[in-house]
């Protein structure tokens, strides 16, 4: 059973910093492509990130520019820091492991299993 952990997140005025990180049990981490998504009080679960196993990486519109996803295989752990955050980016933030179950996609919540607890992101306007 994997098991992950996030953690990173805190309270940040507007166009400041956060790094979170995603840290997984197992030794077969190098082979996992991890996402990253993020739900808001009252919204839907939405698709922040991700990163295949081989290290291509996907982002939604709104963070392009402003976050980056990586890993580090060493340390089965991945990461996504944030810069010029903004109110909207408030949520809590939550990493999963992509199945790719049928008809599913890396931005889709349903191609992910194994989530993990999630770590609260607050920007401050």
């Amino acid at each position: 059973q994997v098991q992950l952990v996030e953690s990173g997140g805190g309270l940040v005025q507007a166009g400041g910093s956060l790094r979170l990180s995603c840290a997984a049990s197992g030794r077969a981490f190098s082979n996992y492509d991890m996402g990253w998504f993020r739900q808001a009080p009252g919204k839907e679960r939405e698709f922040v990130a991700a990163t295949t196993w081989s290290g291509t990486t996907y982002y939604t519109d709104s963070v392009k520019g402003r976050f980056t996803i990586s890993r580090d295989n060493a340390k089965n752990t991945v990461y996504l820091q944030m810069n010029s955050l903004k109110p909207e980016d408030t949520a809590v933030y939550y990493c999963a492991i992509y199945v790719g179950f049928s008809g599913s996609s890396y931005y889709t919540s349903t191609g992910y299993d194994y989530w993990g607890q999630g770590t609260q992101v607050t920007v401050s306007s």
